[in-house]
């Protein structure tokens, strides 16, 4: 057995609280941007705590970039490139992605 609060439940917890409580208190334009950046911070850590997609490590990546810039460049590169970045932005920014699906 986990123990409770879980991530996931400590990251609505604190989405919520900015949502009811901050957000409609926020007294400047400021206040209310910092909170809805907050917001956002926490949407991607959701997000990325439940994703169970893979995406290129870095080392993968450079290696990668390196072929390319040497002419290298196999079939696939193309879609693995593609996929790498719908699995990022499938975390940082779902409805981006879905302008472009």
């Amino acid at each position: 057995m986990a123990d409770r609060p879980d991530a996931h439940e400590l990251l609505e917890a604190v989405f919520e609280f900015l949502a009811s409580e901050v957000m409609p208190n926020a007294a400047d334009h400021r206040q209310r941007f910092r909170t809805l950046v907050a917001m956002n911070a926490l949407g991607i850590a959701r997000r990325e705590l439940e994703s169970e997609e893979q995406t290129m490590s870095a080392d993968e990546l450079r290696d990668l970039a390196a072929r390319i810039r040497s002419g290298d460049v196999s079939d696939d590169a193309l879609p693995m490139l593609k996929e790498h970045v719908a699995a990022k932005l499938r975390i940082a920014n779902p409805d981006y992605l879905r302008l472009y699906e």
